[in-house]
């Protein structure tokens, strides 16, 4: 539950700070950290696994800590780079807008 209580305060925090790109970077790259530790994270719970369990889910090749953790990490980190590149959409149309909105100023200067 607090796995995936994780993971849905994660969603939302992402969702709600779409428009802030510090925000969604550096979430980006804590999600990609938690995916990269996640080999040393599944050998660390399979050999603690009694403290917390009933059961041992942690297996040699990592599949239990790969679908309840990794996967939602990698989920969420491509949701912030559609969401980043849509941003950058964005800037790169504002940017276009405004160079040609100079270049016709400029144009009309001339001619007076």
């Amino acid at each position: 539950m607090a796995l995936l209580s994780f993971h849905v305060a994660l969603l939302l925090t992402i969702i709600l700070s779409r428009k802030n790109t510090n925000i969604q970077t550096s979430l980006f790259f804590v999600a990609l950290v938690g995916v990269y530790f996640a080999e040393n994270m599944n050998t660390f719970l399979g050999s603690n696994w009694k403290s917390f369990a009933g059961q041992n889910y942690f297996d040699k090749r990592g599949v239990f800590l790969s679908a309840l953790w990794s996967g939602p990490l990698l989920v969420i980190s491509i949701i912030i780079m559609v969401n980043m590149l849509f941003s950058l959409c964005q800037v790169m149309v504002k940017w276009k807008r405004a160079e040609l909105k100079h270049k016709a100023r400029a144009a009309r200067n001339k001619q007076e």
